[in-house]
């Protein structure tokens, strides 16, 4: 079965819809962590929905699937590789490195060796932004998708980070709701409130964020 296959399925209906979610959420959250003068590699960029939408000087999407090269934006130059050897990508020589929604679909054994390339990438004083379902929230729907393999939840994220030297920077156990499939409305104005209204996390949030940094 196809990745490409599965996420054709998954989300063709919504795409405008989501490049419009991802727009807000990089302009109104993600942009802060993000600097402008900075090199940033998104990692499983799919639709390259959140690294078209971020502001940075040079930007990298990698992603298995020769797919992603449709969805770029001309500024955005493209990877095809696994994640656990990154191709083209010198040692130190990246900002900032975001994965979302990436970890689920891959053994423990890949997400660890994941990591050790992403920390060879990021120069001392970088940043590692993940987004990633919480099975410590979302257990009832986990497995709604077929490619999921892997449970995992915040503290385990955490734990596998530092052993890899990571240093925590911020961890939020619940941020995000858990799919755009879910029964909540899908409303951009609410997006924007959602994101001013930390309380609402507390509720809704069933996504996991950890930003984390390489030691200088």
């Amino acid at each position: 079965m196809k990745v490409k296959d599965i996420y054709s399925r998954r989300f063709s209906k919504e795409i405008t819809f989501r490049k419009e979610m991802w727009s807000i959420l990089c302009r109104d959250f993600f942009q802060q962590w993000v600097p402008l003068d900075s090199t940033i590699l998104e990692i499983a960029a799919g639709y390259c929905e959140f690294i078209n939408h971020i502001n940075a000087k040079k930007k990298f999407a990698l992603d298995i699937n020769p797919d992603v090269k449709k969805f770029a934006a001309q500024d955005v130059e493209i990877i095809i590789s696994k994640s656990e050897q990154i191709k083209g990508v010198a040692d130190g020589s990246v900002g900032v490195v975001f994965t979302s929604n990436f970890f689920e679909h891959i053994s423990k054994d890949s997400i660890a060796a994941t990591l050790r390339e992403v920390y060879r990438t990021i120069k001392p004083g970088g940043r590692l932004i993940i987004l990633q379902p919480n099975i410590r929230f979302c257990y009832k729907d986990y497995w709604m998708f077929f490619d999921h393999i892997t449970p995992i939840d915040d503290r385990a994220l955490v734990e596998v980070l530092e052993l890899t030297n990571f240093k925590m920077v911020k961890v939020l156990s619940q941020f995000l709701p858990y799919s755009t499939k879910s029964a909540l409305p899908k409303s951009l104005l609410l997006i924007k409130l959602y994101l001013q209204l930390p309380i609402l996390w507390r509720i809704f949030g069933k996504q996991a964020l950890i930003i984390c940094e390489k030691p200088h």
